[in-house]
């Protein structure tokens, strides 16, 4: 009988998908600003950005864990010089840049929901979360792993609840959406390349997680298991996005939600207000994971850089720092506003982080799938 080291292991297969989704649901979905934007406002044919979506996350789930395997390498640097040789660098400000536009889309949407759920002043929320964030970042690899799973496990739940309670009081709405295939929202009915597009450059400006998710892959012993734990991570990072994707379409064409700053709160709105508490914890919870895990590959990076050239490990003390430098920087671009940042920040980042990270990758595609 094989051993649990040598042997499949559940475990082994869920983790990335867990660290991706855990870290993709505060760029990705938590405000239900991002799905408006890229699926939502299609209103009927916006399955079809998500399908999209689904298939470009679990490939370049596949490919990444596989290239981390077969290469050896679990850190982006050394991946980025595998794929670009010195052209890492570029990868390395691109990634920074949409790491900090993401966190400050999560700080600008927290600051604003914890004052309006929890009744909490806007730089408390603030100055709670960049606190919790260094002292996670300070903690280290396998309390961020521990913390990660439970609150992915809770985030869930949560959507979940948030979509069924949607569905339950408004599931005739989202039928006739389809029915009369309704995408009346926007003045022109979307084209099919112009739905894939769109689920592609969705896929593209989340290509900033992988990085947080590195750690997890050297667990990952044979090709089966990569194709297993892709398919996992790209159904994990999908789900959330299908969930607020009906949702949203509940309520398809009101203005009130789809040109929302975050739908979410609109759509929660009718229910028990404790929904709205709830939804306000969430959201502070989902920003913490989201900057932890984003803030963690960068710190990770430094790390490695630091002790190849000191022969020390890198002070708590100091990933701490870093940390709360990353989310002052955010806080600062949060000004600008959740909208502008979702519609034209991310889409800008899209093709910055397809071209560095995602082209690359899918060059060495047909060897890193043909090799063992």
């Amino acid at each position: 009988m094989p051993s649990k080291q040598n042997g499949f292991s559940l475990k082994r297969v869920l983790l990335p998908g867990i660290i991706l989704q855990s870290v993709l649901i505060g760029g990705g979905y938590a405000t239900g600003r991002e799905i408006v934007e890229y699926g939502g406002k299609f209103g009927a044919g916006g399955w079809i950005s998500g399908l999209a979506i689904f298939v470009g996350f679990s490939f370049i789930s596949i490919l990444s864990i596989e290239a981390c395997r077969q290469w050896n390498v679990y850190d982006y640097k050394s991946l980025l010089k595998k794929m670009i040789g010195r052209g890492w660098i570029i990868y390395e400000i691109v990634y920074l840049m949409l790491a900090i536009l993401i966190i400050a889309v999560m700080a600008a949407a927290a600051g604003e929901i914890l004052y309006e759920t929890v009744g909490f002043n806007k730089w408390i929320g603030v100055l709670l979360i960049v606190s919790l964030v260094g002292l996670l970042n300070y903690k280290g690899d396998e309390v961020i792993a521990k913390l990660e799973t439970i609150g992915t496990i809770a985030l869930f739940a949560a959507y979940i609840l948030f979509a069924v309670l949607v569905f339950s009081t408004r599931g005739d709405s989202i039928l006739a959406v389809f029915s009369r295939w309704d995408t009346s929202y926007l003045p022109e009915a979307p084209s099919i390349g112009l739905l894939i597009w769109t689920g592609v450059l969705y896929v593209g400006y989340n290509l900033a997680v992988y990085p947080a998710s590195f750690f997890t892959y050297s667990g990952i012993k044979t090709k089966r298991e990569s194709i297993i734990a892709g398919i996992i991570s790209g159904l994990l990072m999908t789900i959330p996005w299908f969930l607020t994707y009906f949702a949203i379409l509940a309520y398809y064409p009101d203005k009130n939600v789809l040109a929302g700053t975050v739908p979410w709160l609109t759509m929660l709105a009718p229910f028990h207000p404790i929904m709205i508490v709830i939804f306000g914890i969430v959201v502070g919870w989902t920003l913490v994971e989201t900057a932890t895990g984003m803030i963690h590959a960068f710190i990770h990076r430094i790390e490695k850089e630091v002790t190849a050239r000191s022969g020390q490990p890198m002070k708590k003390m100091s990933k701490a720092y870093i940390s709360i430098a990353a989310l002052a920087a955010s806080l600062l671009l949060a000004q600008v506003g959740i909208i502008d940042l979702v519609s034209k920040g991310y889409e800008i980042m899209a093709y910055a982080m397809i071209a560095v990270y995602g082209i690359p990758l899918l060059f060495f595609s047909r060897k890193l799938l043909a090799k063992g």
